[in-house]
């Protein structure tokens, strides 16, 4: 009778954790089966769930971070235009002398031209040419300029000419700001350059390229792109134009990895969680993995590989998503990648990670049973402790007292 008293409350242990299942063992995060099902019938945060296949790969690499695909106009820079407080040269050239700018008696000199004075374009946008009166000098280039000159002197003036030089380039410049050498601000070059020109008239750099963003700011719109990409893929290093910012900063890539890894950022520890440098200006999802020491041995499954991310809207809807079930400009979007297909590890080889993205590598069910069956050792052995307990006790009174 005292026996059943002992075991009834270890029986009752023993039978709510079996009726409990696994989800009382302890593990790193969600299993593969609860991220499925909470993608169908979210109790939280609502997100989408995206198998990676060979058909997302190009529509997530055209939304690479790139200047080449916020900057849709590829046409070198527009001519030079002039602005107020740019410094102008004018010089005037007549057939024959006798006219308007040369005496006759000038006849023997050496060309008939005169040079006014330098001037400024000034606060109306103008400049003064004597006898042609005001002429409109801002937001045209200088050709512009001496053909309206030549228009306003043609009935006065013996076939008049006019070359215009810029002295002093005030307006139509470049900026370059934030981690380079020499930040400055300097005129465009007539001539066309490209965003890694203007970088290197700043003294390039200052720190490691990969990890070095360049944000570029033109009639107000801005977009972000690795150095790198300038560098290493040579369509991104479009034209400069007048009046651009370009601004560089430094900002180490970085991505979380999580659950069953081999021990990741140099650890030595299985599973261990850690936060891990790109060390590149990007890296697949095949190299993030390697860097947290793969998927564990003793713990992964190799079919439930997840990456978390949030995407904007238009490439959520590129993938497949239906996003009116979400709000806001940032769809939080979990990719699912498959390692149990061989195919898998070239999937992985070409989608490119982003900064801060977060990899989990979800626990395998055989693990989890076998840590449920550890459980069920440990409380066995903690129902028959008490029972061994009393069962001596009950000898040693019994049989001692004969």
């Amino acid at each position: 009778m005292r026996d059943r008293l002992v075991l009834a409350p270890g029986c009752m242990l023993l039978l709510a954790l079996v009726s409990s299942g696994c989800a009382l063992m302890p593990q790193s995060g969600p299993d593969e089966n609860y991220v499925f099902s909470q993608a169908q019938f979210p109790d939280s945060l609502p997100y989408a769930l995206v198998k990676v296949t060979p058909s997302i790969l190009p529509i997530l690499a055209h939304n690479q971070p790139s200047l080449y695909n916020s900057f849709v106009d590829r046409r070198p820079p527009r001519d030079i235009l002039l602005g107020i407080g740019d410094r102008v040269s004018v010089t005037i050239f007549e057939a024959a002398a006798g006219g308007l700018f040369i005496p006759a008696e000038a006849g023997v000199r050496p060309g008939n031209y005169v040079t006014l004075p330098n001037q400024a374009v000034d606060s109306e946008g103008n400049i003064q040419i004597p006898y042609a009166g005001v002429i409109r000098a801002k937001g045209r280039t200088v050709v512009q300029v001496q053909q309206a000159i030549v228009n306003a002197l043609k009935n006065r003036a013996i076939e008049p000419q006019a070359v215009i030089s810029v002295t002093d380039q005030r307006t139509s410049m470049i900026s370059v700001l934030g981690q380079v050498n020499s930040p400055s601000r300097f005129p465009a070059s007539a001539a066309g350059e490209h965003i890694l020109d203007a970088i290197t008239r700043a003294g390039g750099p200052k720190s490691a390229g990969y990890d070095t963003w360049v944000m570029l700011e033109r009639d107000g719109r801005r977009a972000l792109a690795p150095f790198g990409a300038l560098v290493y893929r040579p369509r991104n290093n479009i034209w400069a134009h007048p009046n651009d910012t370009i601004y560089l900063f430094s900002e180490p890539q970085t991505f979380l990895a999580l659950g069953a890894t081999g021990g990741g950022g140099g650890g030595a520890v299985t599973g261990s969680q850690s936060q891990i440098n790109f060390g590149a200006w990007q890296i697949s999802l095949a190299e993030a993995i390697a860097k947290a020491g793969g998927a564990s041995d003793n713990l992964a499954n190799p079919a439930a590989i997840f990456l978390y991310r949030g995407e904007t809207r238009k490439v959520a809807e590129q993938l497949g998503v239906d996003v009116s079930k979400f709000e806001g400009p940032i769809i939080p979007i979990i990719y699912n990648l498959n390692l149990r297909d061989p195919a898998g590890f070239f999937l992985a080889q070409s989608f490119q990670m982003h900064n801060k993205d977060v990899i989990y590598i979800a626990n395998t069910t055989s693990i989890q049973i076998s840590k449920f069956l550890g459980y069920l050792s440990l409380i066995s052995g903690t129902i028959d402790d008490p029972i061994g307990t009393a069962t001596d006790a009950y000898n040693l009174l019994h049989i001692g007292g004969h």
